[in-house]
């Protein structure tokens, strides 16, 4: 059986994330979407900041305990043989196969959960704050959301008990998939819907990003487009059209989530009569 260690899944993992992303920024230029309302190199330094806390904490949880990421969940579980998917003896091909496409499904159940809990939901509107979208927004959540987000992942693995190689594939492909879904490209129309059949498409994914409460809980997914299909939180494209649609959240069309300490303690803010702002999503 294929065996990587945690060294080989970080090089592998560094190496597609700078590929994805120069290649997302660099089609952003040559084929944009749409107009963006602010400066982007201010979007830019902030997104980048956040995303850099966010892999800070994650090799924090890391140091503390291998068993607090995924890889080193993933570890564990393929020494010791726990999860349900070494009960049976798999094709390798199928056992990555499932474990990929099962823990797709934990990720769109995850961001959709982050939608409807009240505390969740103060972390992951700072994803939502940018009033633009671009490839930058992809790694734009709260560093805390980040943590939390890898103990669930790593909930997941302890009960599915994949091998390392289908965890870091998937997290490779998760990253791949959500740079190229927030990136602000525009798509052959023939393209974005013989892909959207599958996969989450920067047009389909940006609707998730309107400010119109009926677009803005819809399009959950990151990599497979099944599973808002299954659910019935599909849809396919926004009301205003995407180049006049209005991108964040309405209480902040403002230069404000361009600001990084603004950013970083939206979620605890509180409005002037001592209330915390929006404890549900908008």
């Amino acid at each position: 059986m294929l065996s990587i260690d945690d060294y080989s899944a970080s090089l592998i993992r560094l190496a597609t994330f700078a590929s994805v992303f120069f290649a997302m920024a660099l089609l952003e230029i040559l084929a944009p979407r749409r107009q963006l309302k602010v400066t982007k190199f201010r979007r830019w330094m902030t997104n980048l900041t956040i995303g850099g806390l966010g892999i800070a904490i994650v090799r924090g949880l890391g140091m503390v305990a291998q068993p607090l990421v995924a890889v080193g969940a993933a570890l564990l579980v393929e020494t010791s043989g726990f999860g349900l998917l070494n009960f049976v003896v798999w094709p390798f091909w199928l056992e990555i196969l499932i474990a990929v496409v099962v823990l797709d499904f934990a990720i769109w159940l995850q961001h959709l959960i982050s939608h409807r809990s009240s505390m969740l939901w103060r972390l992951h509107r700072v994803h939502h704050a940018d009033v633009d979208i671009d490839v930058s927004t992809a790694l734009r959540f709260h560093p805390v959301e980040i943590g939390l987000s890898m103990l669930y992942k790593v909930g997941w693995v302890l009960l599915l008990g994949p091998s390392v190689v289908a965890v870091v594939l998937f997290e490779v492909i998760l990253n791949a998939c959500a740079m190229f879904s927030h990136a602000n490209v525009a798509l052959p129309s023939r393209l974005d819907r013989a892909l959207r059949a599958f996969l989450v498409t920067p047009d389909l994914h940006r609707v998730h990003h309107s400010v119109l409460k009926g677009e803005h809980h819809s399009n959950f997914g990151f990599n497979l487009s099944i599973w808002d299909r299954l659910f019935g939180t599909y849809v396919a494209q926004p009301e205003h059209g995407h180049e006049h649609m209005t991108i964040g959240l309405p209480a902040y069309q403002s230069d404000a989530p361009t600001r990084l300490g603004w950013s970083l303690l939206l979620p605890f803010k509180r409005s002037a009569n001592g209330t915390r702002v929006s404890d549900v999503a908008e």
